[in-house]
């Protein structure tokens, strides 16, 4: 039996008026948008999605009742595409999340990168760096690309949280700078050649068909 306690029934309803409100924010996209690929409607409906999907869980963790709502989930396939036939150019879109799990690791690592650095304050750096995980979380990134940090995450005491990658075909190259103030707000998912997706959920799924099939080998073998 879990020890978690179930949600209260004001946040069962909190829930409700947050699917409500996603709703509005929608329709209001939607009936605002201006033009296919707005993104504006893709932002609301990815909101709605989340708060469909919060008040489920709250609805059934109360009331072991459940919504007709069906959220697309990782393992969806794609929309169908949409983008050119032959495709010019590309954009690769990464998107990696990490926890703080070992916050001395990550200091003493960035103290290691400050005092290394001759053309620095190498004092003021490795005090900060030292006492500063915000400080020291600039150091790290800023020392090494990101692909090296994903392969050595742990060293920097990180652990990985959920990743994806999203390779979408173009027509051709923005122009220089057109979208450095907004990177991610123009992606979409019709233009996706290829996605990779890395999440705990699922190895969750895949321990849970592995408990089932050894349920059904044990009443098998009864």
């Amino acid at each position: 039996m879990s020890d978690v306690a179930p949600p209260t029934a004001d946040e069962v309803r909190a829930a409700a008026e947050a699917v409500k409100a996603a709703l509005d924010r929608h329709l209001v996209a939607v009936e605002n948008r201006t033009g296919e690929d707005d993104p504006a409607v893709y932002d609301a409906f990815n909101a709605l999605a989340v708060a469909a999907e919060a008040y489920d869980e709250r609805l059934y963790d109360r009331y072991d009742e459940v919504t007709p709502f069906e959220i697309p989930g990782a393992d969806e396939p794609l929309p169908a595409y949409a983008g050119p036939d032959e495709p010019n150019a590309l954009s690769v879109l990464i998107r990696r999340d990490y926890a703080v799990v070992e916050p001395a690791r990550l200091l003493s690592q960035a103290r290691r990168i400050a005092d290394l650095d001759p053309d620095e304050d190498v004092p003021e750096r490795s005090r900060a760096a030292g006492t500063s995980v915000h400080a020291a979380l600039g150091l790290v990134f800023g020392e090494y690309e990101p692909d090296e940090i994903a392969s050595r995450h742990k060293e920097f005491g990180l652990e990985e949280g959920d990743s994806t990658l999203w390779v979408s075909a173009l027509d051709e190259l923005a122009e220089p700078g057109e979208w450095l103030s907004t990177p991610f707000e123009a992606a979409d998912p019709q233009g996706i050649v290829i996605r990779f997706d890395v999440s705990s959920v699922f190895d969750e799924d895949e321990h849970d068909e592995l408990g089932e099939d050894i349920e059904d080998l044990d009443e098998t073998e009864r």
